[in-house]
């Protein structure tokens, strides 16, 4: 077993979201409270996950797969947990 294999699984329906954003079927509510998560994870994440990324970054729902990867990589069990959120 790839040891991406449970990363792949939680961010394909991440990006087919993002695919259905663009086709306007992934309800706008719910795209603007994911991307309020990412950001605030961003935010309160960054020199312990995102330090390689600006920290004025402006997140936006494209950005919730990298979130997601570098909360698994370096976030700790909270920093899991809320990648988990995010994968919903």
């Amino acid at each position: 077993m790839d040891a991406q294999e449970p990363l792949k699984g939680c961010l394909a329906p991440i990006g087919r979201q993002g695919d259905s954003i663009s086709e306007g079927t992934l309800p706008a509510a719910e795209a603007r409270d994911r991307v309020r998560v990412a950001r605030r994870a961003f935010r309160d994440y960054h020199a312990q996950c995102f330090w390689y990324l600006r920290p004025d970054m402006q997140v936006t729902l494209g950005d919730v797969p990298e979130i997601v990867r570098g909360l698994r990589r370096n976030g700790g069990r909270k920093g899991f947990l809320l990648a988990a959120r995010l994968c919903r």
